[in-house]
């Protein structure tokens, strides 16, 4: 199996979000990232990030979520005009797994139209009843042309270990994570918002846009237990590791 990252687009937010102690007027560059992951049974996406139109015009796609997460993106920096370099073409891909429905995570999932899309069963749930209020815009997410592959519990997604998704609730109601294993790169946790940014792991405390804290805060002891035992952990919008990752063709394997 290999492994691909690909750039899902590029946000502006308050530094406070992410690090206690920050200033009102502070605020934070955030990757957003997309992984795919060639395995012998098919393509699978973990997450697909900002759809190229909010780079353009962010208030009529995202609304007022805009406001709070601003895109400083162009479109050709997504992961639609990214998938090229690895060899595929959307329809090559065969699973897109959603760690959750928030925009900057499932923007481009309308792409991939002959996919299975995978999410949590908790994770439809909310945004099938919260709605924007929870920051869920239909348009993103709601793209599943063969109908939502959900699930409870953890979900070894071919039955070999080698992608096994595992709930990491908190973040959002159904917050998925996916643990990845590389014959030679070994164990990797892609975290995505369960764990932001690498402060959060390591200082112990969630974000403040989080859904639940106490469930968040249990979900971050989870993720620094399996980091602990060796494991690799991909936070969602951390910078610094971003740019020490391997990305386009470069890939783990």
């Amino acid at each position: 199996m290999k492994m691909h990252f690909l750039p899902g687009g590029r946000l502006r937010m308050r530094r406070g979000v992410y690090y206690p102690g920050a200033t009102r007027e502070e605020t934070v560059e955030l990757p957003v990232i997309c992984t795919l992951l060639k395995h012998d049974q098919g393509n699978v996406l973990f997450d697909t990030g900002c759809s190229p139109d909010a780079a353009n015009d962010p208030e009529t796609r995202w609304g007022g979520v805009a406001r709070a997460m601003v895109p400083i993106y162009r479109p050709e920096d997504t992961l639609i005009h990214h998938l090229g370099e690895t060899g595929l073409v959307p329809d090559d891909i065969d699973v897109v797994i959603c760690s959750h429905f928030h925009p900057d995570h499932c923007g481009c999932n309308e792409h991939f139209r002959r996919a299975t899309i995978i999410c949590h069963r908790d994770e439809l749930a909310a945004a099938q009843t919260q709605g924007v209020a929870m920051g869920y815009l239909p348009q993103e997410w709601d793209h599943a042309q063969r109908g939502f592959d959900t699930f409870e519990g953890q979900r070894d997604l071919f039955g070999d270990g080698r992608i096994v998704l595992l709930p990491v609730a908190g973040h959002t109601p159904g917050m998925i994570a996916a643990l990845v294993a590389l014959e030679e790169s070994g164990e990797f946790l892609l975290a995505s918002d369960a764990a932001a940014v690498a402060a959060n792991l390591v200082e112990g405390y969630a974000p403040k846009n989080s859904w639940d804290m106490d469930k968040a805060n249990a979900a971050l002891a989870e993720i620094k237990a399996i980091g602990e035992r060796g494991t690799k952990v991909i936070y969602g919008h951390d910078d610094a590791q971003w740019q020490t990752l391997r990305k386009g063709a470069e890939h783990y394997a």
